[in-house]
C-alpha cells in the first residue's frame, strides 16, 4: 500500500517534535508499505529544522520518504504562522496532480493541527484515476481551541476558515481518527457519520525504554545527592509553559515545605514560564525546589527512575471535555511511579488504571495532600500503584499495535 501522510509539523527523533508521524510511518515501512510524508521546512515544535532549498525536496529517514515544502519562519501564533499554513496548503493544492503522478497514493492521511489540509486530501482523491482512501486525523480540536483557549471570536475570519475546514473533513473523509477519546459526539454534530470514528491515542516506542540514553552528569549528580539526603522526590519533566500549571505546583511546594522538609520538588525542562517560576520560588524562599535543564527524550527512562512520584497538571478549561492525550502521561505511566494529576476532565488514563491520585486542577492544597498521601505509603504500596500504570501503558499504547490499527482501518474502508 502507498501511504501519503500530510502533516505540516512532522519531525523525526533527530529533529524533534512532532514524533507521531515518524513513529507510525516507521512501523508501516517495517510492514512493507511505501510511506511518503509531506511536511513544512519550518516548525516551532522542532529542535532542528531541515535545510530546504526547493519545494518537494526529498529526504529519506529510516526508510520514510520526506518531501519538504518551503514556507516561512514565524514566532508565536500570529499572522506569520497563519501565512505559513496558507502557503503549505495552497502549494499542495496547486501540485495535487504532481503528488498523484509521483507518489501514487492509495490512502491519504491528513494529519495536522489545523483542518485545512483536508481540502488537499479531497482534491487528491477527486483527481486520482484510481480509488484513493481519505483518512482525517485530529490532533487538536480546531477551531474550538482557538476560541476557548486562544480567546478568539468565532466570527474571526481565521476561525471561520478553520470551522469550514473542520466541517468538511468530518463530512467528506472516509474515516476520522482522533487522539482525544471523548471527541466523537462533537464530531457527529459537525457532520461525521456513524461508524466512521476511532480514537487512536499517542503511542510509546517500547524499544526506547529498553535502549535508553545515559542521564546527563548534571542531572545524575543532583538527583543522587537528594537521594543521599533521603529526600522524597516529586518530579516533573517537560515544557515550562502556562498550560502545565507549574505555578500551582510551586504553591503546593510552599505548603509542603511547611509540613515536611523531606519532600523535594525537581522540575526538569525549559520554557517561557521557567524564569518566572524560579523568581516565584525565590520570593517564597523555597528550599525544596530544584530546577534542572531539559534532557534528551531518550534520557527520560533513567530520569524517572530517580523520582518517587510524578506531577502532571493543567489549568481548568472546557476544552478538556474532549479528553487529554499527553505524551508526558504515557512516559510517566511507563516509569512505574505513582502519579499526582491535577486535572479537571473526563477520566484520564491514570484514573482508568488507578496508577496515582487525581485532584481538581488549580488546587495547590489538594495537590500537596495527594503528595503527602503518597509520601506516607509504604514503598511496596507505591510500587504496586506505579506498576498499574506501566502495565496499562504496555497493553494500550504500544506504537506497533497502534500503527497496525491504522492499517486495519485503511484496509476496511
Amino acid at each position: 500500500m502507498n501511504i501519503l501522510l500530510i502533516n505540516h509539523y512532522a519531525g523525526s527523533p533527530d529533529m524533534g517534535m512532532e514524533f507521531r508521524p515518524y513513529y507510525f510511518a516507521r512501523e508501516w515501512v517495517k510492514m512493507r508499505h511505501k510511506v511518503d510524508i509531506i511536511a513544512a521546512d519550518y516548525s516551532h515544535l522542532r529542535r532542528k529544522n531541515p535545510n530546504v532549498e526547493k519545494d518537494f525536496q526529498h529526504e529519506v529517514i529510516d526508510g520514510i520518504n520526506y518531501h519538504w515544502i518551503k514556507t516561512n519562519k514565524y514566532e508565536g501564533n500570529g499572522a506569520k504562522r497563519a501565512i505559513t499554513m496558507a502557503k503549505f496548503v495552497s502549494k499542495l493544492w496547486l501540485n495535487a496532480k504532481k503528488i498523484i503522478r509521483e507518489l501514487k497514493p492509495d490512502v491519504v492521511i491528513c494529519s495536522s493541527t489545523y483542518p485545512l489540509d483536508t481540502f488537499v486530501g479531497q482534491r487528491i482523491r477527486r483527481k486520482s484515476h484510481k480509488k484513493v482512501k481519505l483518512i482525517h486525523e485530529v490532533h487538536d480540536m480546531w477551531p474550538a481551541t482557538l476560541i476557548e483557549l486562544g480567546g478568539m471570536s468565532r466570527y474571526n475570519p481565521f476561525v471561520i476558515a478553520m470551522q469550514i475546514g473542520e466541517n468538511s473533513a468530518y463530512r467528506n473523509s472516509d474515516f476520522v481518527i482522533a487522539l482525544l477519546e471523548y471527541s466523537e459526539p462533537y464530531m457527529r454534530k459537525h457532520g461525521l457519520k456513524e461508524g466512521k470514528f476511532k480514537c487512536i491515542p499517542l503511542g510509546i516506542d517500547m524499544k526506547e525504554w529498553q535502549n535508553t540514553k545515559k542521564l546527563s552528569l548534571q542531572h545524575e549528580e543532583a538527583l543522587r545527592l537528594l537521594k543521599l539526603q533521603n529526600k522524597f522526590i516529586v518530579g516533573y519533566f517537560g515544557g515550562h509553559a502556562m498550560s502545565n500549571a507549574l505555578d500551582v505546583l510551586v504553591d503546593a511546594a510552599d505548603i509542603c515545605q511547611r509540613e515536611n522538609e523531606d519532600v523535594q520538588f525537581v522540575l526538569v525542562g525549559d520554557g517561557v514560564e521557567k524564569a518566572d517560576l524560579i523568581k516565584k520560588a525565590e520570593k517564597l524562599k523555597l528550599n525544596n525546589i530544584t530546577f534542572l535543564p531539559p534532557i534528551d527524550k531518550k534520557e527520560i527512562p533513567e530520569l524517572v527512575e530517580l523520582f518517587d512520584c510524578i506531577y502532571i497538571g493543567t489549568y481548568k478549561s472546557d476544552l478538556y471535555r474532549f479528553g487529554l492525550c499527553l505524551n508526558k502521561m504515557l512516559d510517566s505511566m511507563m516509569s512505574a511511579k505513582p502519579l499526582v494529576c491535577s486535572i479537571t476532565s473526563p477520566p484520564t488514563w491514570a484514573e482508568q488504571c488507578k496508577c496515582g491520585i487525581t485532584v481538581e486542577a488549580e488546587n495547590p492544597v489538594k495537590i500537596s495532600k495527594a503528595i503527602m498521601e503518597i509520601f506516607n505509603m509504604t514503598p511496596e504500596d507505591r510500587k504496586t500503584i506505579g506498576k498499574r500504570g506501566r502495565t496499562y501503558a504496555k497493553e494500550h499504547f504500544d506504537i506497533d499495535k497502534l500503527a497496525k490499527e491504522v492499517i486495519y482501518i485503511a484496509d476496511s474502508i
